[in-house]
């Protein structure tokens, strides 16, 4: 499988002090006591280093026209958010309607999926929420693919409560089961948005949840971990801190992964910092990196480019993750057009 690109994505493990390195760049054993206070200081520096260019980073697209634009989204939606949160928490899931082959209600340009890859179009799409969130963050994104020909998209809500992305993946591999039982496909699409990408990617990569995941799709999701989790003390957030156990559970081998994965990341998520943890970089996984400029971690989901690319990734059912259906345009890197999607 071809793996994804390295980024600039912090991964160290402050709970033990590196091994010592001559010039020739081999280890020579653990330091002594002001090796470690030394090795320390450089830490600190690089930790310095990295913060102030990660605010650079954050401060240049801000300071732009997309930017800009992209903070009032985020301000709007984070308040329509906020007012239909409460609808969000009635049930424990959504179920997707109908059996996903009915196109008499779809208008003539979205019937192209059915007429063209029945099997593609009747595929189940898991959502999966983020931290203390539920969802009805896919409000807009449910409703969005459903109206490009996507026949059954469930929504899965997991207690706000839950303090281990290992219980949650769980749960996520029993709800799978479920879906796979009740419509007889075998394999499923999962989105995950910010920390429901990192529990549906530790099913997939540790719990054996790729012979039943086709795609994944996380949307700004701490793939490196994020400092962010230091400013909320829980057995929860210590997880998602860059060089947690948990993180280095998950950089660990995964061979033969049969799941191909696709990450949203933004130069302008105030949730993941530095903003390129989101970005999934693993040589054992099959990986498309998309950066999305000048939009805010909760937006992700209703942006038209981020709809239109999951609609095209999911629209044909590859392996290899190239384009076979001929009416789909390639995947590529899309630019936010600060629209919510056309439904």
């Amino acid at each position: 499988m071809s793996a994804a690109r390295p980024v600039d994505a912090a991964r160290a493990d402050d709970d033990a002090p590196a091994a010592a390195v001559d010039d020739a760049g081999s280890r020579v054993g653990r330091p002594g006591p002001v090796g470690v206070a030394v090795d320390g200081v450089a830490r600190a520096v690089r930790a310095v280093r990295t913060s102030r260019t990660a605010l650079g980073e954050a401060a240049g697209a801000l300071l732009t026209p997309g930017g800009l634009a992209g903070a009032a989204v985020e301000t709007m939606w984070i308040s329509t958010h906020l007012a239909i949160y409460p609808l969000g928490l009635v049930g424990g899931r959504s179920r997707g309607t109908g059996p996903g082959y009915r196109i008499e209600h779809l208008p003539p340009v979205q019937r192209g999926l059915h007429v063209r890859d029945v099997e593609a179009a009747g595929t189940p799409i898991v959502l999966v929420h983020g931290i203390v969130d539920n969802r009805s963050v896919f409000t807009l994104l449910r409703r969005g693919l459903r109206g490009r020909g996507f026949g059954r998209v469930s929504t899965m809500n997991y207690s706000i409560l839950t303090g281990d992305v290992r219980v949650a993946a769980a749960r996520l591999a029993a709800e799978v089961e479920r879906i796979c039982e009740e419509t007889g496909y075998e394999r499923l699409h999962v989105v995950g948005h910010s920390m429901g990408g990192l529990i549906a990617r530790y099913y997939v990569t540790r719990l054996g949840g790729d012979a039943r995941v086709h795609t994944l799709v996380t949307l700004g999701s701490p793939h490196a971990g994020t400092w962010t989790a230091y400013g909320w003390p829980s057995t929860l957030t210590r997880q998602l801190r860059p060089g947690s156990p948990l993180m280095r559970e998950l950089a660990g081998p995964v061979a033969g992964c049969r799941t191909r994965f696709l990450c949203y990341w933004s130069d302008l998520d105030q949730v993941m910092f530095p903003q390129r943890t989101a970005a999934l970089e693993h040589p054992d996984l099959d990986v498309t990196n998309v950066r999305l400029h000048g939009v805010g971690h909760t937006s992700i989901p209703i942006m038209d480019a981020v709809v239109r690319g999951i609609s095209e990734a999911l629209a044909h059912l590859d392996e290899d993750g190239s384009t076979v259906a001929p009416a789909v345009a390639p995947l590529h890197a899309p630019r936010s057009s600060g629209r919510r999607p056309g439904c």
